[in-house]
C-alpha cells in the first residue's frame, strides 16, 4: 500500500533533484503541481487501483506523470526518482532538510563554495563565508549554521495531512478484525496538530479478540518493534511509529483522555484529582483502591469539577482555568461555514474556471465564493494585470446574472510589495468585492521592515484580508520575521481580517497566533486558497486550526 502523501512526496523529490541538477524548469514546475494535487486528493488512489477503477483526471496531471503515478502505485517502483537519485550525491540531498534551503540556494551554495553536505554547510558558516553570498546575509548565515547542528537531533514528524492519509487506511484495516467495540487514534492526532509524531491507537472489545496479531500483518509496516498481548509497536515504511493498545471497556475513557492530552494538560488534571482525593490515570479515576469512573471520557473532567474540554484545547494553554471560570470558548464547526474567500482558476495558476469552481462550491453547500486570482506580479502564476482582471470581473457579472442563489464575488491576491505599497492601483481594487493582500517576496527583510511593510499595506483602504500571514510553509520555510502581536493589533485598528489559510503546507495563521488574535479582537477568514475544485474540501483543516486557536 501506498498512501497519496507517500506519492506526493516521491514527486516532490523528484523536482527537487531536478532543481538540483539545473533540470528543465517546465518538467519541475509540472512534478510540483501533480504532487500538491495528489496529496490533497481525497480519496486514496491505492484503494481505487486495488479496486480495479482506472485512475481519475487529475488537474494540473498529464499524460507522462500520470503514468508514473500508476506505475508507483502498481509496482512501488518510480524510475524517473531512481535515476535522479542515482545521479545526486546523497549528502547533497541532506541539505534539503534545513529549514529555508530550497534547491536553487543549494545550487548557490554548492557552485559559490563547493558545499555538498549538511558539515560541509556548518563550517563554511562557522568560518562566515557564507554571508556574502547573494541572497544570503549576516543573519541567514547564522540561522543556516544554527539549523545545521539541530538536523538529526529531531525526531521526524510529519504534517497533519500525511498523518491522516497513514491513519485512515490502518484504522479502516484494524477496524476488519471482528468483536471491537471501539477504536480511537489519540495523541497530537485527535488534537489536530500541525504535525503529528507517532500515531497512538486505543482499542477496545473481548480479550479474545486476535486485534495485535491481525495489526502485526498490516503490510505497511516496516518493523514491528514490541509485540504483546495487550499492545504493540511497530515502525511503517514512511518511519512514522504505531502504538496500538487493548483497554478494557470499564478504561477506556480514562484511557482516551490520558494519550489524548499533552503532558502538561494531564499533570494540571491529575493534580487537579488528587485535591479532591483521587487518583486519574490510564487506568480510570479512584478513590483509593476503588473504582470510581473512566469508563467514558466526560467522566474524567466530571470527577475533577469542570466541564468537557474539546481534543483541540487540551494544551495547557489556559483550558482548564476557562472550564473553571466557565469561559470555554464554543468551537466552531465545519458546517457552520458558508463560503469560501480564497480561491484561485485558470485565469493565473488554478486548474480549473471560475464556473467550475463555483459549482464545485455549490455543492458543498456552499452560499459564496470568493475569486481571488493573483496580480500581476507573480510572473510565474501569470498574475493579472488591470486589463484582465476587467475581463475576469465581466465574466463574474454575467455569471452571477445565471445564477441568482450562488454568489460568486470579486476579488484578487494582489501582492505586497517591498516598500508596502500594493501591485494594483487604488481604481481597480475599488471595483472588488474584498482584496487579500499577501506577501510574496522580500522575506529576508528584517523585523521592523517586514511589520512596517505589512502594516503599510494594511492602511490601504480597500484591504480586506491579510493572506497567509506569516509565509511560512511547514517543515520548509519559517515564518518571516515581524512582529506578530503589532500586526495583529493592527488588523484589528483598521478593520482587515487575518486568514487561516487551510493549505496543509501552510495551516497559517497559526493556532497559537489564532489565540492571540482572538484575545485582541481581530476577526478571521478559514479560507482554502484553493487552485482546483478538490482544494475547497481543504478548509476541514483551516477548522481545525481555528478550534485549536
Amino acid at each position: 500500500m501506498i498512501s497519496n502523501s507517500e506519492i506526493a512526496s516521491k514527486l516532490d523529490e523528484a523536482a527537487d533533484l531536478l532543481e538540483l541538477q539545473d533540470g528543465n524548469p517546465f518538467r519541475i514546475r509540472a512534478c510540483r503541481n501533480a504532487a500538491r494535487t495528489v496529496s490533497s486528493w481525497p480519496a486514496p488512489l491505492e484503494r481505487l487501483r486495488a479496486s480495479g477503477h482506472a485512475l481519475p483526471k487529475m488537474p494540473g496531471i498529464g499524460k507522462d506523470l500520470a503514468g508514473k503515478i500508476a506505475e508507483l502505485l502498481s509496482t512501488q517502483q518510480f524510475a524517473l526518482l531512481q535515476e535522479l537519485r542515482k545521479k545526486t550525491p546523497s549528502s547533497l540531498v541532506n541539505l534539503l532538510k534545513i529549514p529555508g534551503l530550497g534547491p536553487k540556494r543549494i545550487r548557490v551554495l554548492r557552485d559559490r563554495l563547493q558545499i555538498a553536505s549538511i558539515q560541509d554547510l556548518a563550517y563554511q558558516a562557522s568560518q562566515g563565508r557564507i554571508r556574502s553570498l547573494p541572497g544570503f546575509g549576516v543573519k541567514s548565515e547564522a540561522q543556516l549554521l544554527a539549523e545545521a547542528k539541530q538536523v538529526g537531533s529531531e525526531k521526524v514528524r510529519i504534517k497533519f495531512i500525511e498523518a491522516q492519509q497513514l491513519a485512515a487506511p490502518l484504522v479502516e484495516y484494524l477496524k476488519g478484525c471482528s468483536g471491537l467495540t471501539r477504536l480511537e487514534v489519540a495523541g497530537s492526532f485527535r488534537r489536530k496538530c500541525e504535525t503529528v509524531g507517532d500515531l497512538d491507537i486505543l482499542a477496545t472489545g473481548p480479550k479474545s479478540v486476535p486485534l495485535m496479531d491481525h495489526f502485526r500483518a498490516y503490510e505497511s509496516i516496516q518493523k514491528v518493534v514490541s509485540f504483546g498481548p495487550t499492545r504493540a509497536t511497530a515502525i511503517l515504511k514512511n518511519g512514522i511509529q504505531v502504538d496500538l493498545r487493548w483497554i478494557p471497556d470499564e478504561s477506556f475513557g480514562a484511557a482516551l483522555h490520558y494519550f489524548t492530552g499533552s503532558k502538561f494538560h494531564n499533570i494540571a488534571i491529575r493534580r487537579r484529582g488528587v485535591q479532591r482525593g483521587l487518583k486519574i490515570n490510564e487506568y480510570g479515576i479512584f478513590r483509593g483502591a476503588r473504582r470510581i469512573g473512566g469508563a467514558a471520557e466526560p467522566e474524567v473532567f466530571k470527577s475533577v469539577g469542570l466541564p468537557y474540554i474539546e481534543p483541540e484545547l487540551r494544551e495547557a494553554r489556559g483550558e482548564i482555568e476557562a472550564a473553571e471560570q466557565g469561559r470555554l470558548p464554543k468551537l466552531i464547526t465545519l458546517g457552520e461555514l458558508r463560503g469560501d474567500l480564497h480561491s484561485h482558476t485558470l485565469a493565473t495558476d488554478g486548474h480549473h474556471s471560475i464556473t467550475e469552481m463555483a459549482q464545485a462550491a455549490a455543492s458543498r453547500g456552499h452560499r459564496y465564493l470568493a475569486i481571488t486570482d493573483h496580480s500581476r506580479r507573480l510572473g510565474m502564476a501569470h498574475g493579472l494585470d488591470v486589463s484582465r482582471l476587467r475581463q475576469q470581473l465581466g465574466e463574474i457579472d454575467r455569471l452571477n446574472q445565471k445564477n441568482r442563489s450562488f454568489r460568486i464575488l470579486k476579488g484578487i491576491e494582489v501582492d505586497i510589495l517591498k516598500d508596502g505599497s500594493l501591485d494594483l492601483p487604488a481604481e481597480v481594487l475599488r471595483e472588488l468585492d474584498l482584496v487579500i493582500a499577501s506577501v510574496h517576496s522580500h522575506f529576508s527583510l528584517g523585523m521592523t521592515e517586514q511589520t512596517d511593510r505589512i502594516l503599510k499595506a494594511m492602511d490601504h483602504p480597500c484591504v480586506s484580508i491579510l493572506g497567509h500571514p506569516t509565509g511560512r510553509l511547514i517543515g520548509s520555510r519559517r515564518p518571516y520575521e515581524m512582529d506578530i502581536e503589532r500586526v495583529l493589533r493592527g488588523a484589528m485598528e483598521r478593520g482587515c481580517a487575518i486568514e487561516i489559510n487551510s493549505q496543509p503546507q501552510r495551516l497559517d495563521l497559526p493556532d497559537l497566533f489564532c489565540k492571540l488574535g482572538k484575545e485582541i479582537g481581530v476577526k478571521f477568514a478559514i479560507s482554502t486558497d484553493a487552485h482546483d475544485t478538490q482544494d475547497l474540501g481543504l478548509i476541514q483543516y483551516g477548522v481545525s486550526v481555528a478550534r485549536r486557536g
